[in-house]
């Protein structure tokens, strides 16, 4: 009965020892999968990626992935194949679906600023910034991601969503990558070819990367074109290189006969600012995945 008794005690204290152990890594998806899960108490959800080996008792890195204006969060994950470079380098990726529905599928609520469909968003619109702030939230009470290494990308409306969290909510961010959709900011109301200051205050320098492509006739680098696209790429590198306190640059060279790079450098906190830009590319995702990832892999939330 005692030898009994004890055994019963072994087993209750490895039990103790194991539950922690088991509690204590993410428990969500598989490594190397793609799966749509339910974000928390939202009621939406977002296309989930964990990379190839992760450990689930390590929290890894967070890239948010924001799809185009019209576009799905499972569209651009397929599109942009960062799913592959996540398995390369270890990071996770989550893309949801933005919060305005439209026909062709859905657009982010900037507020201030017109959709594709030419719509200012209301009040009445989902908070898109208030459901990414819950996504990272979610996932680091499920201990899958590490707070510090949390990152934003995305392509068109998708870069504008991106540079928009680097605008209000840099204090979740450690970096952003916007594709083909860098804003700093919406455009000054008398003079729509200048960002409105009082619309992008980050309270932390946010080091930037963005790409594009010089034959974009989307969102030219040029500028012009809809209501949300008036000021040029270099403006908008420029005011994010004066938020950051940037003191070196612009630099310009040619990373190879095809692209070329605009850098600000010498900025507050470690901060840098970025522009990568492919000659003869049009409006698509003009990023090289491995660069975003370097860029990325260099900074870290203080």
């Amino acid at each position: 009965m005692r030898r009994q008794s004890l055994g019963f005690a072994i087993a209750a204290l490895a039990a103790l020892w194991a539950a922690p152990a088991a509690a204590a890594g993410c428990t969500l998806g598989a490594p190397g999968e793609t799966v749509r899960v339910a974000v928390g108490a939202t009621g939406r959800s977002a296309m989930l990626h964990l990379p190839e080996g992760f450990a689930r008792t390590r929290p890894a890195p967070l890239v948010l992935l924001l799809h185009g204006s019209g576009g799905s969060g499972k569209a651009i994950l397929e599109n942009s194949k960062l799913a592959a470079a996540a398995d390369r380098h270890g990071f996770i990726v989550v893309a949801p679906d933005a919060g305005i529905p439209v026909q062709m599928g859905f657009v982010w609520n900037i507020p201030g600023v017109p959709t594709v469909t030419g719509r200012i968003p209301t009040a009445e619109d989902a908070d898109d910034v208030a459901f990414l702030k819950g996504v990272i939230d979610w996932l680091a009470a499920n201990r899958c991601v590490d707070r510090t290494r949390v990152y934003a990308t995305g392509l068109s409306g998708g870069g504008r969503m991106s540079s928009w969290l680097g605008c209000v909510a840099a204090d979740r961010f450690a970096a952003i990558a916007p594709v083909v959709g860098l804003r700093a900011g919406n455009p000054l109301a008398s003079d729509p070819r200048l960002p409105d200051p009082a619309t992008c205050r980050p309270d932390r320098p946010l080091p930037v990367i963005a790409f594009a492509g010089d034959a974009d006739r989307t969102n030219p680098i040029q500028g012009g074109g809809a209501g949300y696209w008036q000021y040029t790429m270099a403006t908008a590198l420029a005011r994010w290189a004066d938020l950051d306190l940037c003191r070196a640059g612009p630099v310009q060279r040619d990373i190879d006969a095809k692209l070329y790079e605009i850098r600000y450098s010498d900025c507050r906190a470690g901060a840098e600012v970025t522009g990568r830009i492919t000659r003869g590319a049009g409006h698509v995702w003009a990023a090289d995945n491995d660069a975003i990832w370097a860029f990325f892999a260099r900074h870290r939330r203080r």
